[in-house]
């Protein structure tokens, strides 16, 4: 087949600028091949390279003394004790998923399972984080079905449990839709797994499933604006099998008890290109294909069809070749494809052949390390006006509407989709402030949470940042874990546009601010640009996803209210409504600011729950809805009414941060006053826990009736 003429219009369709282009023939000396093209386009888009985003992402906070690993590697790795090690990445799917929600969904979970178990960690937990349109839109409906069910299919196939994450609509995700898979494994800190390359003629294994034409040019395609062209791109999405990824994880973690492994890198975004290029550069080594020798599914299959494939379920290895038959002997037993398609070479070459013919002959360093880097004008997002007055509301009445709101009802219709007990270490699953797992054959626990307000990050970027690692900080709190790190996933709009700069610039810095001040750091994290839809961006969503610990000596909180029990308000409440929930769902409205963030309350609260965390019958965390909707849920949750004393609407639906509403006998209680008056923290008995009903003030309902409204809202409009 012949390969077409390199035009303006070839190079233009592969997302590459003039500027790039003529950088490219300064690197080659002459035209680029067809393949050669392909692999820079692959290389250099924003989804692989983070050319609009390499030069913020350098100020976020990466180290400490729990962290074994952290950005640039397959996921971030921190310390837990006792030899073991956690694995964890947040990472978007959302173009695909808006195409095909089925597909998209589903391999973005496989793709974000190879991460953990390419670095030698077994799979134990996951989540997700969903942003979807308004609930009334045309297209709202099927992607909400196809990526719950393209989630369950993949996860309960493959056999991890999914223990938590999020899910919102708003119409400014009516184009393009998010979806942000979390996964989470185990390891032994001295069986950890990297993707460096060593060793001069050493083989390139290519593992696992087969290479088709599926998910050609996706990693292009992520990098992009959607347009009235989108159902062109249908072809570009991949398709997934759990089963195969589940013989895949057992083949590979058999194999790295051979000895074979000298690096492993998952194909991903950009497959058989970017998983090459990557373990050759991080290695200082060349790497030779030949393409004749890989896998194929499909007759025909062009080189530059075979380097830009993302198929999944693939791995690509250097072995020590004195180990070679113990390890083709494992992908043999599991029935996966084991070939060797090159090898490392002292060269800075990514030399690639087809039947003898040079297909492509690149300097291997510059496609990672020449990748541009873009400091995009950006614009700070301008101070927020003040929130005029909202008018009086019956508190009851207010609560009824959060409750039916898609974005506050129960998600039971969402997570009895998902298999949350599978592997039977499951505690606390989807449904509570964090997830919380037993770690297998110890007293510990891991506490995993996902989080952000994207109202808030639009009115306010610095503050929305903080917020949501706050927001992560107290939902792992709540649960008495110690909070250890934390995985972003950043989505924002076009960064060609100033405004939408500053608002990921913004994000960035406060979420800076609040990783360092609650020492969660980034350990790994992912950016997704171009959510946008005919011009018009999603809200800038920069999800954070979070992991804590419970050591053996630590007391998890895993009780519920109980008759009679008090409840008490850690924090300081000032009745903030700025981008509230009561504000959007009961009055249409999106004015005013962000709460502000004060860092140091949010670490001495913290403290202040875990270190009093045996004496807690049952806390959450307060954020959207105020103490109203956490009391409610509270004592949904325990089948308990609840008594607040008061009724006036910002107490009720005020979003101040860092407060917590805990449940715990009149005795408890007391001890906690006077231990909260020595630490310094606010606290205040508000109400008690006690009955049938639910009353704010002289507002009241049964708790039945607000609980049947709660669990029915999004089944009645979805199932």
């Amino acid at each position: 087949m012949q390969d077409p003429a390199i035009t303006p219009e070839l190079i233009i369709a592969h997302g590459i600028n003039d500027t790039e282009y003529s950088e490219i023939l300064k690197i080659l000396l002459r035209e680029p091949t067809f393949t050669e093209l392909g692999i820079f386009s692959a290389m250099w888009n924003e989804h692989c390279s983070y050319k609009s985003s390499k030069l913020h992402l350098k100020k976020l906070p990466t180290t400490g003394p729990q962290v074994i690993c952290g950005p640039g590697e397959n996921a971030g790795i921190v310390d837990i004790g006792d030899g073991q090690a956690l694995v964890f990445k947040m990472e978007s799917h959302n173009h695909p998923s808006y195409i095909e929600p089925y597909q998209g969904a589903a391999t973005g979970v496989g793709g974000i399972l190879r991460d953990v178990f390419t670095m030698g960690a077994r799979p134990v937990a996951a989540m997700n984080s969903l942003s979807f349109g308004d609930k009334d839109h045309p297209k709202t409906r099927q992607l909400v079905h196809g990526v719950v069910e393209g989630i369950g299919g993949y996860g309960n196939a493959f056999g991890v449990p999914t223990v938590g994450g999020e899910l919102r609509f708003h119409p400014a995700y009516n184009g393009n839709c998010l979806v942000n898979a979390f996964a989470a494994g185990l390891a032994d800190v001295d069986g950890i797994f990297y993707s460096a390359a060593s060793g001069v003629g050493r083989p390139v294994v290519y593992l696992g499933a087969k290479t088709g034409r599926d998910g050609v040019g996706g990693a292009t395609m992520a990098s992009a604006e959607f347009d009235e062209t989108i159902e062109e791109k249908r072809p570009t999405v991949q398709v997934g099998d759990p089963f195969t990824e589940k013989r895949l994880m057992e083949a590979t973690l058999e194999l790295m008890q051979t000895g074979a492994v000298v690096s492993i890198q998952d194909m991903g975004a950009a497959g058989l290109t970017c998983s090459a290029v990557e373990m050759g550069d991080k290695g200082g080594l060349g790497i030779r294909l030949d393409l004749e020798r890989v896998p194929q599914r499909e007759a025909n299959m062009t080189a530059y069809e075979m380097m830009l494939s993302e198929s999944q379920e693939r791995m690509l290895m250097v072995l020590d070749p004195a180990h070679e038959d113990a390890a083709r002997a494992v992908f043999d037993k599991w029935d996966l494809d084991f070939a060797i398609v090159g090898e490392t070479i002292a060269e800075d070459r990514f030399l690639i052949v087809l039947n003898g013919e040079v297909k492509a002959d690149l300097p291997l360093s510059t496609l990672a390390s020449s990748a541009p880097e873009y400091d995009r004008p950006w614009i700070p997002t301008p101070q927020a006006t003040p929130m005029q007055d909202l008018p009086q509301v019956d508190p009851i009445d207010a609560l009824r509407i959060l409750l039916e709101s898609p974005n506050y009802s129960a998600r039971n219709w969402v997570f009895d989709q998902y298999d949350s007990m599978v592997m039977a270490d499951t505690v606390k699953g989807p449904g509570h402030s964090a997830g919380l797992i037993r770690v297998h054959g110890t007293q510990k626990h891991l506490a995993f949470t996902s989080d952000v307000t994207p109202r808030y990050v639009r009115a306010n970027p610095v503050e929305g940042g903080k917020q949501a690692v706050a927001e992560a900080y107290r939902n792992l709190c709540a649960q008495g874990a110690r909070p250890l790190a934390s995985t972003d996933n950043l989505n924002f709009g076009n960064p060609e546009k100033p405004e939408i700069m500053g608002q990921f610039v913004g994000a960035l810095d406060g979420i800076g601010q609040a990783c360092i001040a609650l020492d969660m750091p980034i350990v790994s994290g992912n950016v997704s640009l171009y959510n946008e839809t005919d011009g018009q961006p999603i809200l800038p969503t920069p999800t954070i996803g979070a992991v804590g610990l419970i050591d053996a000596e630590g007391t998890a909180i895993l009780g519920h209210a109980s008759e009679g029990d008090m409840a008490v308000l850690i924090g300081e409440t000032k009745g903030h409504l700025g981008q509230s929930a009561l504000a959007y769902e009961v009055f249409n409205r999106e004015d005013g600011d962000a709460p502000t963030v004060d860092l140091q309350a949010e670490a001495l609260h913290g403290q202040f729950i875990r270190n009093n965390s045996e004496w807690i019958s049952a806390c959450t965390d307060l954020s959207d809805g105020g103490l109203a909707l956490a009391a409610f849920e509270m004592a949904a949750a325990a089948g308990v009414g609840v008594q607040l004393d008061s009724e006036n609407t910002p107490e009720l639906f005020g979003e101040d941060q860092a407060r917590y509403l805990i449940a715990c006998s009149f005795d408890t209680a007391e001890y906690l006053m006077t231990a909260a008056s020595q630490a310094g923290v606010p606290i205040a008995c508000v109400g008690r826990f006690s009955g049938k009903t639910v009353r704010m003030g002289r507002s009241e309902a049964l708790l039945a009736e607000l609980s049947a409204q709660h669990a029915g809202a999004l089944a009645n409009h979805f199932a």
